[in-house]
C-alpha cells in the first residue's frame, strides 16, 4: 500500500466537501435533542433513508464482483456496525447532557485517530501532543463541571466520549474500505448495516418505530438531509483522498456550529464553566492542526 501524509492540506474540492460536512453534522445534535422518537428508531430511519438515497448509484456501479470488492463491502458492514454503536452513544448523550458539551466530547475522535497512527509507527512531535493534552484537560474541565451539576449530565458526557472512540474506528475502517469501493457503494452498505443493527435493538428493547406524529418525521427528514447526507456522506467522499486524521480534526468544528444552533433554536445556554472547556478544546485541536507534522506510516 502507498504511504499517506496524514497532515497534507486537502485540495480545494475536498475542503469544500469537508466544510459542507461540518455544517451537516453540526445540525445533528440540536435535531436529536429536539426529537422525542426513541433513539434506536431515530437512528434506524436516519440511516435507512441515507442508504436509500445512495442505493441507485451503488447499483449502477456494480462493485460486488471481485474478491477485493467483496472484502471491501465486508469492511463497509463492519464500519456500519461501529457507526450504529457511535450513534447510540451520541444520540443518548444528546438527551442526557447539553448539546455543546456532548458534541465537544464526541468530536474528540481526532485524538483517538492520532493515537491509532502512533501505535502504527507514525511519529508525532511534542507540539502536537501538547495540543492533544490541552484538549484532554479541557475534557476533564467539561466533565468535571457536568458532574457537579448532575450525574445525568456526567453519564451523557461519558457516552459522548465513548462515541468519539467508536467514530474514530468507523472513520478508519471506512477509509480502508473506500480504497476499493466508490463512496456510493460504501455508504449504501455502511448505512444499511447501521440501520439493520439499530432496528434489531429497537425490536429487542420494545421501542416504538412506527406511528409518530408529523413533527417527528420532519425531524427524521432533517437528520437524513443534514447530518446523514450533507454531513457523513460528504466526509466519506473526502475520505477517498484525505487522511482520516485531517477529516477527524475538521469534524471537531461541528462543536461551535451545534452550540450556535442549540442556542438560537433550543435556547440552550451552556453554564459559564463549560465555555472555557470548549474554548480549550478548540485551542488544543488548533495547535495540533497548525503544528503537527506526522511522519507518514504505511497502511
Amino acid at each position: 500500500m502507498k504511504e499517506h501524509d496524514h497532515t497534507a492540506i486537502p485540495a480545494a474540492k475536498d475542503l469544500g466537501l469537508l466544510s459542507l460536512g461540518v455544517i451537516g453534522v453540526g445540525t445533528s445534535g440540536p435535531v436529536i435533542a429536539a426529537s422525542a422518537m426513541p433513539v434506536p428508531s431515530l437512528i434506524f430511519w436516519r440511516n435507512l433513508g441515507g442508504a436509500a438515497m445512495m442505493l441507485p448509484f451503488a447499483l449502477r456501479n456494480k462493485e460486488w464482483r471481485t474478491e477485493a470488492e467483496k472484502r471491501a463491502i465486508a469492511l463497509s458492514c463492519a464500519a456500519g456496525f461501529l457507526l450504529a454503536m457511535h450513534f447510540m452513544c451520541f444520540f443518548f448523550a444528546m438527551r442526557l447532557t447539553s448539546v455543546a458539551a456532548g458534541t465537544a466530547l464526541a468530536a474528540l475522535q481526532p485524538i483517538f485517530t492520532a493515537c491509532y497512527f502512533k501505535l502504527r509507527g507514525a511519529v508525532i512531535p511534542r507540539r502536537a501532543w501538547c495540543g492533544m493534552l490541552i484538549a484532554f484537560l479541557s475534557v476533564l474541565l467539561i466533565t468535571g463541571i457536568d458532574f457537579q451539576i448532575s450525574l445525568r449530565n456526567f453519564a451523557g458526557d461519558l457516552l459522548a466520549l465513548l462515541g468519539a472512540t467508536l467514530a474514530a474506528g468507523y472513520m478508519l475502517i471506512g477509509s480502508k474500505a473506500q480504497q476499493k469501493l466508490s463512496t456510493s457503494t460504501y455508504t449504501t452498505a455502511c448505512y444499511f448495516t447501521c440501520a439493520l443493527t439499530t432496528l434489531a435493538i429497537a425490536i429487542a428493547t420494545g421501542s416504538q418505530y412506527l406511528h409518530f406524529e408529523a413533527r417527528q418525521w420532519w425531524l427524521v427528514v432533517a437528520l437524513i438531509l443534514g447530518a446523514q447526507f450533507l454531513g457523513h456522506t460528504m466526509f466519506n467522499m473526502a475520505l477517498r483522498r484525505v487522511s482520516p486524521v485531517i477529516v477527524a480534526l475538521l469534524v471537531f468544528f461541528e462543536v461551535p456550529v451545534s452550540a450556535l444552533i442549540a442556542f438560537f433554536w433550543l435556547d440552550q445556554v451552556p453554564p459559564a464553566g463549560i465555555i472555557p472547556g470548549i474554548v480549550g478544546l478548540l485551542v488544543g485541536c488548533g495547535i495540533f492542526v497548525s503544528r503537527a507534522k506526522v511522519v507518514p506510516v504505511s497502511d
